[in-house]
């Protein structure tokens, strides 16, 4: 699939098709309008007054006026001096959806940028080659610096990238690829570096993996009601409407699916001396509902910041070269910090579930740990203490970078946004619950199995006959790594969520 890019429309969806799946990605010719227009207003202030980044130094160098002889020089020095980079090297998905969102943000037309050096970016991204970004080196504003810059280099054949596995010299890959190094003009060395794009990136890609478990959580904490012979009657739909919150609402509703049918809900309905479910059960949608309308919260502000221009010096369309803030992170790392603190709390209530699960003074008949002869065995406790240690993990992932600030480039750039440590915690935060949720689906699916012959719900059967093809069902105890391994794989790539809806339909 092609995505054509035309500076505003484009979609998370988008995103997240150009940075895994490789999607190739085309520029329209009215976002080559746009930047050529922009560029002739550049071009136009060469010789005037002094303005940022195109006449004169960067951050406190701003007052150094620059000779027009070393003006294009100016630009090819920032790059190098911003690549400043260090640590483990980012993602390659994350590269491509930050490669993807600067030339984005070039094609609206408000940075002055030719639409060769633009479509620079789109050739790199079709080709496959990714700069190596290291994860240290952007404070949120002025934007991903660091990061960018080591894209801009790789633009100019410098640095290094990754190209077909290996990591190879910038100017070796695009010369194997036909791709001529950018000659950078005034201006273009401040836009390719001045922006957002690698926190609005991970962000992106973070709504898709976000999605996909609040939708896993509730189908596994279905699973978790069943093994411990709770009740359904919690998640009845006028009851949850009392309290009018739409994520809650949501959640309550694919449990209610889930469980639809289930002989085990029904094998307790009317003799249970129990008059209620403990929290972890009976406030799933509470909480995982909470958790949905934090993500609609990061979906909106997502959604607005790829209809945003970035950059500093903006060019507007009246002529006008003025210096602002929209670099400034701070609308992503505040969204990134809120759905950190909401997903490690989706862990912690997972983690409560399976440990109940696995407690025979709490979990209604069922043996110590789920062992097949507790003593001996030792079942899935260790299971739960992994679970619990990457809880223990996302708490103090889940304080907020947003709170803190430095004060760089002599005092000029006084407050920063942190707002990619918040993007990169986030990351962190979702492959733990990603395993955090695959423990407790490998708990619950035991717990159901123990109690045979009741069956489960259709659609709770469904999840777990897929669980069955990765992980084995009851037996002596076995090493659980490779289980959990597999176990997290089904919940990370869909398969959990769609294993229930051939039973359930579509899921809120």
């Amino acid at each position: 699939m092609n995505i054509r890019l035309d500076g505003p429309g484009l979609t998370i969806g988008d995103v997240v098709d150009v940075a895994r799946q490789g999607s190739r990605v085309e520029m329209t010719g009215s976002a080559k309008q746009r930047m050529v227009a922009s560029r002739a207003i550049v071009d136009g202030l060469v010789d005037g007054e002094p303005t940022y980044g195109i006449t004169t130094g960067f951050g406190a160098l701003a007052t150094v006026a620059i000779p027009a002889d070393k003006r294009s020089e100016l630009q090819v020095a920032l790059v190098r001096s911003h690549a400043a980079g260090a640590g483990a090297r980012v993602e390659t998905e994350v590269v491509r959806a930050m490669m993807l969102l600067r030339a984005r943000t070039l094609a609206m037309g408000f940075s002055g940028a030719r639409p060769e050096t633009a479509e620079a970016l789109v050739a790199l991204l079709n080709a496959g080659i990714s700069p190596v970004v290291y994860e240290h080196g952007s404070l949120g504003a002025s934007g991903d610096l660091a990061p960018l810059a080591h894209v801009a280099l790789a633009l100019i054949g410098e640095g290094e990238v990754e190209h077909d596995g290996s990591v190879v010299p910038a100017a070796q890959a695009l010369a194997a690829a036909s791709l001529e190094p950018v000659e950078l003009v005034e201006k273009e060395g401040l836009a390719l570096t001045n922006g957002t794009d690698g926190i609005l990136g991970m962000l992106c890609l973070a709504a898709a993996n976000i999605t996909n478990l609040l939708s896993a959580a509730d189908v596994i904490a279905a699973l978790s009601v069943e093994g411990l012979l709770g009740t359904d009657r919690a998640f009845a739909a006028d009851l949850v409407a009392l309290r009018p919150q739409p994520g809650q609402a949501k959640s309550a509703a694919n449990l209610r699916r889930m469980l639809a049918g289930s002989p085990l809900i029904a094998s307790h309905r009317h003799d249970d001396p129990r008059v209620q479910d403990a929290y972890s059960l009976r406030c799933t949608p509470q909480v995982h509902g909470a958790g949905r309308d934090t993500l609609d919260h990061l979906v909106r502000t997502v959604g607005h910041e790829l209809e945003a221009a970035i950059d500093n010096p903006m060019v507007l369309e009246d002529g006008r070269v003025e210096s602002g803030g929209n670099f400034h992170g701070a609308p992503l790392g505040y969204v990134a910090d809120f759905a950190a603190i909401a997903l490690a709390d989706l862990g912690s209530i997972s983690e409560r579930r399976t440990d109940r699960l696995l407690d025979s003074n709490r979990s209604h008949g069922l043996p110590a740990f789920l062992a097949e002869d507790a003593g001996v065995d030792s079942g899935l406790m260790l299971a739960h203490y992994t679970a619990a240690a990457m809880c223990g993990e996302n708490r103090l992932l889940a304080a907020p970078a947003s709170v803190d600030t430095f004060a760089t480039s002599g005092m000029q750039e006084d407050h920063v946004s942190m707002a990619w440590g918040a993007a990169r915690k986030l990351r962190k935060v979702i492959a733990n619950v990603s395993r955090i949720l695959a423990i407790e689906l490998m708990v619950a699916a035991r717990a159901i199995d123990l109690r045979a012959p009741i069956e489960p719900a259709p659609a709770t059967a469904a999840v777990i006959n897929t669980l069955r093809t990765v992980v084995a069902g009851p037996g002596p105890d076995r090493a659980l790594s490779p289980e959990i391994a597999a176990a997290e794989m089904l919940v990370a790539d869909g398969s959990v969520v769609e294993s229930a809806t051939t039973v359930t339909g579509a899921l809120d």
